[in-house]
């Protein structure tokens, strides 16, 4: 298709698009919700900053509307649609487009989403696969006026969504390094084929995790070098604390990766030693009875003239000779410390 072209690729869903419009300054605050993008149009246009969050890409309608009337440029309308796209930031000089990953818990596993943050003068606009973020402490701060949020511009707005879902990573982060610690504790307690599995799962996640981490730093340091008009000096302080907690993020990711490598390592090394101590007896068993076995074969012989079979001793004494072989045998491997 010619680019520009509004197709919403990623997971389909039936759930209704819900718009929330916030509208705010030092004295004033409003909130709504809607889902005819219409009656977010007249917010956009009124003094103070305008927050409107997008739930939902599946109506690409939503999606052109919105955009059209803020000026989005349709390649931004058409990177918002494609969820598959790798953080970045991108100026078009009247608007920052910034694009980050967010990252939860769903029943026990990790859950990502593609957020579009799209920063003008006095607005931001922001796009989300579904329902649910990690926005709750930034609009709890919005309605009850707390810190310096309603006083600053939209730029500080942005960097307060930028530090919530960079702050966001590290329940996670705990949660995979308590993952961490019990493969390890397995790894040397109980080696097993689920071990494996749990490794190479944790990878993966880790992995996913690393591909999101890492272009996020470029994004945030960019964001605060401050190259764009719509970045004020004051906020720039608030984005390097960010790219600190970025920088953190990125390290701990890489720390586990490490040390899943080595527990997958330990992990293979211990099977591996099992493996040998039991090959270690069998071959000792084996060995002890290649004697004994040749002794039997040789009187297991079906021959007319044995002199060793007329004699009334000769089984007794052959079985007391077999077993004084099988002690010779085993005091040797004893003295060798095999055994």
């Amino acid at each position: 298709m010619p680019p520009g072209t509004l197709v919403h690729i990623g997971e389909r869903r039936r759930e209704d698009v819900t718009i929330i419009v916030i509208g705010y300054d030092r004295d004033r605050f409003e909130e709504f919700a809607c889902r005819n993008p219409e009656d977010a149009f007249s917010c956009l246009d009124r003094p103070g900053v305008t927050w409107i969050n997008v739930d939902g890409l599946h109506d690409t309608g939503i999606i052109r509307a919105l955009c059209d009337h803020a000026g989005i440029h349709p390649l931004t309308q058409e990177d918002i649609a494609h969820t598959g796209q790798r953080p970045k930031l991108e100026d078009y000089g009247d608007y920052l487009y910034i694009v980050i990953r967010m990252f939860s818990f769903e029943d026990g596993s990790i859950r990502q989403e593609q957020v579009s943050i799209v920063l003008g003068e006095t607005r931001v606009i922001s796009f989300q696969e579904q329902r649910g973020d990690v926005f709750s402490p930034v609009r709890e701060r919005l309605r009850q006026n707390r810190g310096r949020i309603r006083a600053a511009g939209a730029d500080y707005l942005t960097y307060a969504l930028l530090d919530a879902l960079v702050d966001a990573y590290f329940p996670i982060l705990e949660e995979l390094g308590n993952r961490v610690e019990a493969l390890e504790a397995m790894a040397l307690a109980e080696p097993g084929s689920g071990i494996t599995e749990g490794i190479y799962g944790l990878k993966r996640e880790l992995r996913t995790l690393r591909q999101s981490i890492w272009p996020l730093r470029e994004v945030v340091s960019a964001f605060a070098r401050g190259d764009s008009n719509l970045i004020r000096e004051p906020t720039l302080v608030y984005l390097r604390d960010v790219y600190d907690h970025a920088m953190q993020v990125a390290e701990t990711v890489e720390i586990y990766r490490d040390t899943v490598a080595g527990v997958l390592e330990l992990h293979l090394s211990e099977a591996s030693r099992r493996m040998n101590e039991v090959i270690k007896v069998l071959t000792i068993i084996a060995t002890i009875f290649i004697p004994l076995t040749f002794i039997a074969g040789v009187y297991g012989m079906n021959f007319a003239f044995m002199p060793e079979l007329e004699q009334p001793l000769g089984y007794p004494a052959v079985l007391l000779g077999m077993l004084a072989v099988a002690l010779v045998m085993l005091a040797f491997f004893r003295k060798r410390r095999w055994i």
